[in-house]
């Protein structure tokens, strides 16, 4: 007899949460509170940025997945089987991360990996995995992935880079980029796709250097070399705390007023880092702020604070994509009927599953979105420009 599919939605979870109550709960490394003879747990590898320079972004992606999964159990699971996050830390060596989820698929068994992590550790994932179960990728990458049994909701290149840089070339009249990045593969592929859209819009790049990736970096060399070049517009590719770092030298040495800056990994976390004297001029593009409009990020957003309360870790894309990743998960494994990879790769067409924005649709194994262009006010961020429907623009085969 065929399995009935169900459709998760947040108006699903809300009638089961009202005749479910508590019934249900959430364990990250611990049996959650089941009634007796309950199904076995769906066990969902959480890879996140634990340490390192991303570590910021673990409170939220932690407490938004955790949010998701206690949303899925109260409207009855996957498949009737209670969701159980096994977190593992993402932010450290690109080996170090395989080692982990290679544990957890031999110890502890685990059915899915949502990973919220770089692009370079996404690389030694997809290699260690090797589609044996689906693993969904969740933060702002450089686009290209089209792994089997691999599926992405993060924001595309075409996405991000291609409307911000031309709406700040036109906006500001910029003709001249100093491109700035950490080096590893999402910043080197990105600036690659930046270079085409600057060039199609009359620009022209003046240079473009590299950091470690994880050192002590200062940045004082790097802002000197930007005040001799005097580009119209720095485009950021840094991490985390690097990226805290280069902002608050760049304004220390007086370069706000007069050099505009696109971060494309600039969000909450990061912004309240910079802090409110050094975030003039600059600017982000994501398909997620906190304060975004519409409905479904109200809702979600009500749900965030009720669960965690006013110390909430602060809400930024990095972790709500997470939120996004578990109900792709849960969208995807009750489509499929299950975890097999060929059935999982045929259910992902078309695959319809919540974000914190409201629905997305994903084929290709990726998702179209709305974009935002947002200007830096302190330390909030005031949306400037809306771009919706943009395409992913990846080429993969399903």
């Amino acid at each position: 007899m065929a399995k009935q599919r169900r459709k998760f939605t947040r108006r699903r979870f809300l009638g089961a949460s009202a005749a479910l109550g508590a019934g249900a709960a959430l364990g990250i490394g611990s049996s959650p509170v089941r009634p007796a003879r309950a199904a076995e747990p769906f066990k969902i590898g959480l890879l996140i940025a634990l340490s390192g320079p991303a570590s910021l972004f673990g409170p939220t992606q932690r407490a938004c997945a955790e949010l998701a999964a206690e949303e899925v159990n109260k409207a009855g699971g996957i498949l009737g089987r209670p969701i159980r996050l096994y977190a593992a830390d993402a932010g450290g060596a690109p080996a170090d991360t395989a080692k982990s989820a290679v544990r957890l698929m031999l110890q502890d068994d685990v059915d899915l990996f949502v990973g919220s992590h770089d692009s370079a550790t996404r690389e030694a994932l997809v290699a260690t995995i090797k589609g044996k179960v689906p693993y969904i990728y969740t933060p702002v990458y450089e686009g290209g992935e089209c792994a089997y049994n691999v599926y992405v909701v993060a924001d595309t290149p075409p996405q991000q880079i291609k409307p911000s840089v031309a709406w700040i070339m036109k906006d500001h009249g910029a003709k001249s980029f100093y491109f700035i990045g950490d080096d590893y593969v999402w910043p080197r592929k990105s600036n690659e796709f930046a270079k085409q859209v600057v060039a199609e819009n009359g620009g022209k790049v003046i240079k473009e250097e590299y950091v470690p990736f994880g050192a002590p970096n200062k940045f004082e060399e790097v802002v000197t070399r930007i005040k001799a070049a005097k580009p119209d517009v720095v485009l950021i590719t840094l991490v985390g705390a690097d990226n805290v770092n280069f902002n608050r030298t760049f304004a220390g040495f007086g370069l706000d007023k007069d050099i505009a800056r696109l971060s494309l990994l600039l969000e909450e976390n990061t912004l309240h880092g910079i802090g409110a004297e050094s975030s003039r001029n600059l600017f982000s593009c994501m398909s997620y702020f906190a304060n975004a409009p519409g409905k479904a990020n109200q809702e979600f957003k009500t749900a965030y604070f009720k669960k965690f309360g006013a110390g909430a870790p602060q809400l930024g894309i990095i972790g709500v994509d997470c939120y996004a990743g578990v109900n792709c998960a849960t969208a995807l494994v009750e489509k499929a009927g299950g975890t097999n990879a060929r059935k999982s790769m045929a259910a992902s067409q078309g695959l319809v599953f919540d974000s914190a924005s409201g629905p997305w649709k994903m084929y290709g194994q990726h998702v179209d979105k709305t974009m935002f262009m947002a200007m830096c006010n302190g330390t909030e961020f005031d949306i400037v420009k809306t771009f919706p429907d943009i395409k992913h623009g990846q080429m993969c085969r399903t």
